[in-house]
């Protein structure tokens, strides 16, 4: 998939303007969230990294890092309940980690193969929260594909003229299943450890010598999150 860097800045330039409008909205009634409403939106910037691997590439192992970004948005459901919803620039894919030989063509070995897939993600989840306002959720996201690049190289240079990456494109969403921990470390900083997974392919029906039909982004997410004006 062919990206335009003028597509890519342009999206970065919207998510950026929607980050710091959660930053600012939620910093700005943080005060009066305390005395006030209960229901009252709340959230703050989160930053992280990804530890990403696509099942079906042959390649086992979370080798891939990549960015994950943006902003988060709760509110409270009840006593013990919040629901949150964030826009987050999220990077997925995956890395071979050593040299291995085709399934399918003898004697070729690929030597490096590697997946890179940027997204603009909407995390939606419900947490059940305890008394240190930690909280533990699960949920589902949507992903649009934003760019995306296959590298292949292989111990035969005119093998690898001919490995057309792009019969097979990724598709252009990912939805994924979401379970996630949250530790408050110090008023409101937390410690967020995520899993998340593929419900649907990310593409099907391929027909590679490095890849198996159909492949799943399946990836660990690692990181620190600022809430403004949490009461729960």
């Amino acid at each position: 998939m062919v990206v335009s860097m003028a597509k890519i800045r342009k999206f970065g330039r919207l998510l950026g303007a929607q980050v710091i409008f959660i930053f600012l909205s939620t910093a700005a009634f943080a005060q009066s969230y305390y005395e006030e409403n209960e229901n009252t939106f709340y959230g703050g910037p989160v930053i992280g990294a990804n530890f990403c691997q696509v099942d079906g590439d042959y390649y086992a192992g979370y080798y891939k890092t990549g960015l994950n970004v943006g902003g988060i948005v709760y509110t409270k459901l009840g006593k013990n309940f919040l629901a949150s919803m964030e826009i987050l620039y999220t990077q997925k894919g995956s890395r071979g980690h050593k040299e291995q030989l085709s399934k399918t063509v003898s004697g070729l070995q690929i030597r490096e193969y590697g997946i890179s897939l940027d997204y603009a993600e909407i995390p939606l989840m419900i947490h059940l929260i305890d008394k240190r306002k930690s909280h533990i959720g699960v949920g589902v996201s949507y992903s649009q594909l934003v760019s995306s690049k296959e590298t292949v190289v292989t111990n035969r240079s005119g093998y690898n003229d001919s490995l057309d990456v792009s019969r097979f494109p990724f598709k252009s969403s990912d939805i994924n299943v979401l379970v996630g921990f949250n530790l408050r470390l110090y008023k409101g900083l937390f410690f967020n450890v995520r899993y998340q997974y593929s419900l649907l392919p990310i593409r099907s029906n391929v027909n590679m010598d490095y890849s198996r039909a159909k492949q799943y982004n399946n990836l660990y997410v690692v990181r620190l999150a600022y809430i403004f004006g949490q009461k729960y």
